[in-house]
């Protein structure tokens, strides 16, 4: 079995079954699929096929679910992008991930040119919609869905061939593209639909971005084969999201620690805003203990925290819902998935002890798409080491102790202090640079940038608009401070504790 298929089988059991709301206008399931299965055709029409790489340039919508569903029963890899990126940043994946194709924003159409300049191997750029004059190599979502015929035959694909990839920021500046297979995805969401026990009767919130791993399983993928019905959430409201979860009677919503922090200090909230929902779902970063507490008196319900991570489709741990649930933990494993904490040669830890956690199971990727020598890194004898820091207590629940040195995340977004630093180390008024995170009440953690200028001042200003131009807005530094000196060890290395240490003070 694999998401498209089981699209088929949810079309085929549920037909006249709300597959989502957008816009409060609800369509079927068996309409879901009719548009899937004729933008396939379409883009076979188009000359995409089996084992091209089709980029996603898409916010959340129908359009990236017909996208993503369409691109995979064709048995083509899907490629979602962050479309609030830079044109630099979206052209080096769409460079390193030898895209075939795009479909994108009709926002994103001034970036266009500079994208074919950057990346001039993609053939064409599907547009989602736009009444602008197009050019040559642009087509339409719609033109794409009309040439397509609902009878489609979908390809035949294997659990082992490569359905999505997702570019993850590496410790090198570099994002690396974790290659995830039909068996990897499809294995995740089936879990997390039998773990969280989803069904035809639960209505999902899907606000969290659909390009990032979290969303993509645990609202879109696994409501999608239980039968559920979404609520498309295009752009993160406390307002919108009381209001859909009281007029579609949501069962569940997953987010961010921040968008937890958002709705419980919203002034016009009241319990029974939430009197719907089951089940909160909480991921992408650690939930302040106090913030989780608060927000289930207020609201009445229980927040569970999970673990996940890109390679691994992503979620590896969750608090069960049939055992008590632990304030702090990131819960047990899931159901065809282990975990362990592990020394540095690999030896499994006792109870207690803190070491790496590592990770085994069917949702864990194949590798990295053209990186062979950091596959090899990151999985060791079928286990994948996941480079964060764990504790497991005697009943089986894991604690994340500490990130994966100097990773920051940002409102759940994973921002690598290298890639800041290697584009500050850009501006000629730079002569030293040092990135860490800081604590922020909002976003969980911010970044913060010291600078030692060159013998030419260099202002904030002037800094700030350079970042910019680069880098996606989530990876700016929120402070930028100067000083004569960076602390460095007998080595020359920049001690990055101590200005942690610093700030903390």
């Amino acid at each position: 079995m694999n998401l498209p298929d089981s699209l088929l089988e949810a079309a085929m059991k549920n037909r006249e079954k709300t597959a989502y709301y957008f816009m409060d206008e609800a369509t079927t399931y068996e309409q879901l699929n009719e548009s899937v299965n004729k933008f396939a055709s379409g883009l076979a029409k188009a000359g995409i096929g089996r084992g091209d790489h089709v980029a996603l340039l898409l916010g959340n919508s129908p359009h990236f679910i017909i996208s993503l569903y369409g691109i995979m029963r064709v048995g083509a890899t899907a490629i979602p992008i962050n479309p609030t990126y830079t044109p630099s940043e979206i052209a080096y994946i769409l460079k390193d991930g030898d895209v075939k194709a795009v479909i994108a924003l009709d926002q994103l159409v001034p970036y266009i040119e500079k994208l074919r300049m950057a990346a001039p191997k993609i053939e064409q750029y599907i547009i989602c919609e736009t009444g602008a004059q197009l050019s040559e190599g642009m087509e339409t979502f719609s033109g794409i869905l009309r040439s397509g015929e609902s009878d489609f035959t979908p390809a035949s694909v294997d659990s082992e061939e490569t359905a999505v990839i997702l570019y993850t920021s590496g410790t090198t500046g570099k994002p690396k593209g974790a290659m995830l297979t039909h068996g990897n995805l499809y294995s995740n969401a089936r879990d997390i639909r039998d773990y969280l026990t989803m069904d035809d009767e639960d209505t999902v919130i899907t606000t969290l971005p659909m390009f990032h791993v979290f969303s993509l399983t645990v609202v879109l993928n696994a409501p999608l084969i239980s039968g559920s019905a979404l609520i498309i959430v295009p752009k993160f409201s406390p307002k919108e999201i009381f209001r859909v979860a009281r007029k579609h009677k949501a069962t569940i919503f997953a987010g961010v620690p921040t968008m937890y922090n958002f709705l419980y200090q919203y002034p016009e909230s009241s319990p029974g805003d939430f009197s719907s929902l089951r089940l909160c779902i909480s991921g992408g970063a650690s939930m302040p203990v106090a913030l989780l507490k608060n927000f289930e008196e207020k609201f009445n319900v229980i927040v569970s925290e999970g673990y996940g991570l890109s390679e691994a489709s992503p979620v590896t741990c969750f608090n069960p819902l049939d055992r008590p649930r632990k304030p702090g933990s990131i819960g047990a494993s899931i159901y065809n998935v282990e975990n362990k904490v592990v020394d540095e040669f690999g030896n499994e830890l006792p109870v207690g002890e803190v070491g790496e956690l590592a990770v085994r199971g069917p949702n864990v990727m194949k590798g990295y798409y053209n990186m062979p020598e950091e596959t090899s890194k990151a999985i060791r004898e079928g286990w994948l080491y996941t480079g964060d820091l764990a504790r497991m207590d005697e009943e089986g629940y894991f604690y994340i102790v500490d990130r994966k040195k100097d990773l920051v995340i940002v409102g759940g977004y994973n921002v690598y202090p290298r890639e800041v630093e290697e584009v500050l180390y850009e501006h000629p008024g730079v002569l030293e640079a040092a990135v860490i995170g800081v604590p922020d009440a909002e976003q969980g953690e911010v970044v913060k940038a010291f600078i030692v200028p060159r013998e030419e001042q260099v202002g904030k200003t002037e800094l700030n608009q350079f970042l910019a131009d680069r880098l996606a807005s989530y990876k700016l530094p929120k402070f930028i401070e100067f000083l004569d000196e960076l602390p460095k060890n007998s080595t020359g290395k920049i001690m990055k504790r101590e200005l942690k240490n610093q700030v903390l003070q």
